[in-house]
């Protein structure tokens, strides 16, 4: 049995899962490909050699690397002797899932609260000058709106619970076993 290519099959497989799913931090499927690589590489990896490796342009390299850094996904790290940057992934899979959750749920919800706050106010004022009808289907639609603003209030609660890692004591981080040497 060609143990090699079972490693590399495996390592395929999580890697391609990775690329196929990393469109939910709103990331392309190549920056899913380039995390697999380093996250899979024995030691700390420079840019050529995820270039080598991926066959993806230093240009576009290091934009995913950027990306990946900026979603606490990967660090740079140091090593003796090698004057190039170093990449490695960050062990914490909960912190880049926290970054990237409040990232884009504070965003969509600031914006969302934004426009919610305008309508009801334009609805509240057809309400208070229309006719009977349309003051009726007015207060319908600003009862909808402030069901509305309620789950988005309750969501910048949950957001709040990331950014303060009081999420950690609602829902345990998991133990990873120690692995015996």
């Amino acid at each position: 049995m060609d143990f090699e290519a079972k490693l590399d099959q495996a390592r395929s497989r999580f890697t391609n899962e990775i690329a196929n799913n990393i469109s939910l931090y709103d990331l392309p499927a190549s920056i899913g490909r380039l995390y697999g690589t380093i996250f899979f590489s024995e030691d700390p990896v420079t840019l050529d050699e995820l270039s080598r490796q991926t066959g993806m342009s230093k240009t576009s390299m290091s934009t995913g690397v950027r990306t990946l850094a900026d979603a606490n996904m990967i660090e740079k790290t140091w090593r003796k002797g090698v004057r190039k940057d170093l990449y490695q992934t960050d062990p914490d899979w909960y912190k880049s899932f926290s970054t990237v959750f409040i990232k884009r749920w504070s965003e969509a919800s600031e914006l969302n609260l934004k426009a919610l706050r305008i309508a009801k106010a334009e609805l509240e004022e057809v309400r208070e000058k229309a006719g009977a009808e349309i003051a009726e289907r007015a207060q319908a639609d600003i009862d909808k709106l402030e069901a509305a603003e309620a789950y988005y209030e309750w969501l910048n609660e949950v957001i709040s619970l990331f950014e303060t890692d009081k999420i950690y004591e609602l829902v345990p981080k998991k133990e990873v076993p120690a692995k015996d040497v």
